[in-house]
């Protein structure tokens, strides 16, 4: 995956640590091939459960199976290749392509994650500048309509609104993980992990 969280010196400023992007700066995410991880808050299993190697979904996690399946409808340069929901978060192997036109594009991008936000030190001016920069460039990545923190963040607003309208428990964690594919060996291993997921819950990372 490519979040990291800093734990040097500096970057910590009054004995806190300031949050970092966890998107590649290298990359502007409007093409290419991603695995993705979106999880609940806490890892709470909000989805379902899993019994005799099946997922049983509750109400939430059925309808955000629905919105999956829309993905590529709502968002026309997102392709979902594979994909799995866990009772605690979901995996999907998503395709970007550059350069399509989103004219229908949903235009409410409440819910996109904001991954640039942190805590400068008024006197670590080098580093502010630094930050400002980072920011400038995430703010820029997260507000495009054909990338993929867009296609995410609208699939997480959706899921967020049917559970409040139906006053059902439910929250995300703010972030989400991605981890850019680069070749097709790795997206063949990453296809079947994520076929085998449910099978193999009990020795999954997230498994509570």
């Amino acid at each position: 995956m490519s979040e990291s969280t800093g734990n040097s010196e500096h970057d910590k400023f009054l004995g806190k640590y300031r949050k970092q992007s966890a998107r590649a700066m290298w990359h502007d995410y409007d093409g290419g091939l991603y695995f993705v991880t979106i999880c609940t808050k806490d890892r709470k299993c909000y989805f379902g459960n899993i019994s005799d190697s099946r997922m049983c979904f509750t109400e939430i996690g059925e309808y955000a199976e629905q919105c999956i399946k829309q993905i590529s409808t709502h968002n026309q340069y997102a392709e979902i290749l594979s994909w799995v929901i866990m009772p605690n978060h979901i995996h999907l192997m998503i395709k970007i392509s550059q350069f399509v036109e989103t004219e229908h594009a949903p235009s409410n991008s409440q819910g996109i994650n904001r991954l640039h936000q942190t805590e400068h030190a008024p006197s670590l001016q080098q580093n502010q500048c630094e930050n400002e920069i980072v920011d400038e460039k995430m703010r820029a990545i997260s507000s495009r309509k054909n990338n993929l923190s867009y296609a995410v963040g609208n699939f997480k607003s959706a899921v967020t609104k049917f559970a409040n309208e139906r006053r059902i428990p439910f929250v995300w964690q703010t972030r989400f993980h991605d981890h850019i594919v680069r070749d097709i060996c790795e997206m063949n291993q990453i296809a079947d992990y994520i076929e085998n997921n449910v099978q193999k819950w009990e020795m999954d990372k997230f498994y509570v």
